[in-house]
């Protein structure tokens, strides 16, 4: 049984470290593996430093950042300071049901595995809030199709993303990717494009279905911003996947897309958020044109030649004439 090193960011959560952190040590503590354990502080103004070091100082690696940035900058700490085979991020928001790692370990016997993650579950309720993913293409936009599982429990599910939430990653190519991008702070959308990159090296990304945890929707991004904040942060962070990944015409023409179908119609309808978020986009291509660059030469490293329309046609092939259940 591999190694974990969890990764456990943080911003203002003591109440829910109270709520859920002692059960998921529980399931941690019964793997029989290396466990460590790495919380990641996000300048938190409540008293949850002061909490974990007395409830479980000699339990946990604390990582105290003087400044608040955001989710990508903050998992990044906890990824460099990983030291086992493989890192599991997880939210201050989830609970774990007992047996979830044992039905991920078998993934990684593959050696081009990236990652997998289970089913997210609401926190009082049945309810699917994360499964597997398809992507889909509408105009030159990407996009991520319903939630779906195969009917077929041998077959290794594909998704087109890992959620950041309780995503199972192999360490060794996270470093490598140089794990989240960090303009995508403080949230929203890194976990897509960090998927995108591995796909594109030739790694692939799993959805185990009879591996549950429960949420707490929204308990941590709520804090933060009033609604139209939150919406700016959404579509500027899609602005930037599609600029990362698509190139030549493809990127051409959905410039065109965004402009007509966003900023002009967002003028009309009075939906400003995204008139902001593209100029936004705008302001910060400079920055986005080198983790392009430096993405490509990446590329170039392992030899791969896979674009975002080359990803998005493997998972369709992974999924012909499977029994693809829609939920």
């Amino acid at each position: 049984m591999r190694s974990i090193s969890v990764v456990i960011p943080n911003y203002n959560g003591k109440h829910l470290f109270e709520k859920y952190f002692e059960h998921n040590l529980k399931i941690l503590n019964t793997l029989g593996t290396d466990v460590q354990i790495i919380v990641i502080d996000d300048a938190s103004t409540d008293d949850s430093v002061t909490y974990l070091q007395k409830q479980y100082g000699d339990q946990i690696t604390l990582i105290q950042k003087k400044v608040n940035s955001g989710f990508s900058n903050t998992c990044n700490l906890g990824i460099e300071e990983a030291k086992n085979e493989l890192i599991f991020l997880l939210n201050t928001d989830v609970t774990l049901e007992l047996g979830y790692f044992e039905k991920l370990y078998k993934y990684f016997e593959r050696e081009d595995t990236f990652g997998v993650m289970g089913r997210i579950i609401g926190m009082d309720d049945d309810l699917i809030r994360e499964a597997a993913r398809s992507p889909k293409i509408m105009g030159r936009k990407i996009k991520s199709g319903d939630f779906f599982h195969l009917g077929d429990r041998e077959s290794f599910t594909p998704t087109f993303y890992l959620s950041g939430a309780i995503a199972l990653m192999d360490t060794r190519k996270l470093k490598a990717i140089n794990g989240f991008n960090e303009m995508f702070n403080p949230y929203y959308g890194e976990d897509q494009e960090l998927s995108i990159r591995a796909w594109r090296l030739g790694w692939k990304c799993y959805y185990e279905h009879n591996a549950v945890c429960r949420h707490e929707v929204s308990a941590s991004t709520k804090m933060h911003n009033h609604k139209r904040a939150i919406k700016k942060i959404h579509f500027r962070n899609r602005y930037y996947v599609h600029f990362l990944h698509l190139y030549g015409t493809d990127l051409l023409l959905w410039h065109i897309q965004v402009l007509l179908c966003d900023v002009l119609l967002g003028i009309f309808t009075m939906q400003f958020y995204k008139v902001e978020a593209y100029v936004d986009f705008l302001r910060n291509r400079k920055g986005l044109r080198q983790k392009k660059n430096s993405f490509n030469r990446q590329m170039k490293r392992y030899h791969s030649e896979i674009g975002i329309i080359d990803v998005i046609q493997k998972i369709h092939i992974m999924l012909k004439y499977k029994q693809v259940i829609k939920l």
